[in-house]
């Protein structure tokens, strides 16, 4: 499982020459006007992680296999999409069917590329489109909770159940405020949530798009947005989408030296991955063997035969027990059999909560 996140904000912002950086193609037009992407474009990228290198030299895999992310590129929103500005339906659409936003906004000043608006004001490009997210969700539930309100009064139990978490949620928007700070009490009422497919319910991960001088260190505006995330709830990167678009130019031995000539650890790429994992509770189990080491994601909290469930449905189907290292134990005792002899590999069972960086082997019978 990986996971789904749209890219989007308004023209001009770098959205499509970060998609480019991201997934190391061309297939998104960057192009110095509005509209320069009219389909969306989707990128598969590996996730990177160390650990899966450790793991598979320990193992002596032949294949490496990294988890998948999803990042599909959307084009650029304007005031009026929840009306059919623009391009606006198809859009808000296409955003409808992603995981995560990944918000991209302008923290650069440049004079050879024309900002919509005129000028570069991250938080006033944010609240455009959040803007234009609340109200097609508010258009959505001022005709949805009513009529659940009026089959609850009928005796209709979903429908009351359907008033009642919908309703918190269009109580929100009506302040102004996103639907993902409505808080189901229990499983049916995350349920109801879900099912509503709420725009302003989906996390938000804001990338600050900053100069190549800005990079290591930020500026003014990427400390507003940091300030706006941190009181949202949501996350924040800075990216410097012109040095993401330079890496994937050069050698992989290279890329390293020329971050740390810019004060940079990591790329954008990896920055942009861990913070969305955080946002979306994410995190990764390894399965290896002489053929290959592969990693899995997983979300958080999930029991070791939903974790089994993600290599194949027969393996949750018939879960009999999972065979687990701690990925730290294992890089110690040098993989499986030390492991064992030291007592490390667990025999865990259907209560399990799986936890990052365990090295798992799933026994089942179907």
């Amino acid at each position: 499982m990986g996971f789904r996140c749209g890219i989007v904000g308004l023209p001009n912002v770098g959205k499509s020459t970060l998609f480019n950086a991201l997934t190391e193609t061309q297939a998104a037009q960057a192009a110095n006007y509005p509209f320069c992407t009219i389909e969306p474009n989707v990128g598969q990228v590996a996730v990177p992680d160390a650990r899966l290198d450790q793991i598979a030299a320990i193992a002596g895999s032949a294949k490496i296999v990294p988890t998948q992310l999803a990042f599909v590129d959307i084009a650029g929103l304007v005031k009026g999409a929840s009306k059919g500005e623009g391009l606006g339906n198809q859009f808000l659409g296409n955003i409808r069917e992603v995981d995560a936003i990944v918000h991209v906004l302008r923290c650069f000043e440049d004079d050879d590329i024309q900002h919509v608006a005129n000028k570069v004001d991250p938080i006033a490009d944010a609240e455009v489109v959040e803007t234009e997210l609340m109200l097609a969700d508010l258009d959505s539930l001022e005709k949805r909770v009513p009529a659940a309100a009026k089959r609850a009064t009928s005796g209709d139990k979903e429908a009351k159940l359907i008033a009642s978490v919908l309703g918190q949620a269009l109580d929100l928007l009506r302040e102004g405020k996103p639907a993902r700070l409505t808080e189901p009490r229990d499983d049916e009422e995350a349920r109801v949530f879900q099912q509503a497919q709420l725009l302003t319910a989906k996390p938000v991960l804001y990338v600050c798009n900053v100069a190549e001088s800005d990079a290591a260190t930020g500026n003014a505006l990427t400390e507003q947005v940091f300030a706006k995330a941190a009181a949202e709830g949501a996350q924040a990167v800075v990216v410097s989408a012109a040095i993401e678009a330079e890496l994937v130019t050069m050698p992989a031995e290279d890329r390293t030296e020329f971050l740390a000539e810019l004060g940079l650890e990591e790329s954008g790429l990896a920055r942009v991955i861990r913070a969305g994992y955080t946002l979306l509770g994410l995190q990764t189990f390894f399965t290896c063997g002489p053929k290959e080491a592969r990693a899995w994601t997983f979300h958080k909290g999930a029991r070791a035969p939903q974790a089994a469930g993600e290599i194949h449905t027969d393996f949750e189907r018939g879960f009999i027990r999972a065979e687990t290292i701690a990925f730290d134990d294992y890089v110690a005792l040098k993989g499986e059999a030390g492991a064992r002899e030291a007592g490390k590999l667990r025999q865990e069972g259907k209560e399990y909560l799986v936890q990052d960086g365990d090295v798992m082997l799933f026994k089942f019978n179907v």
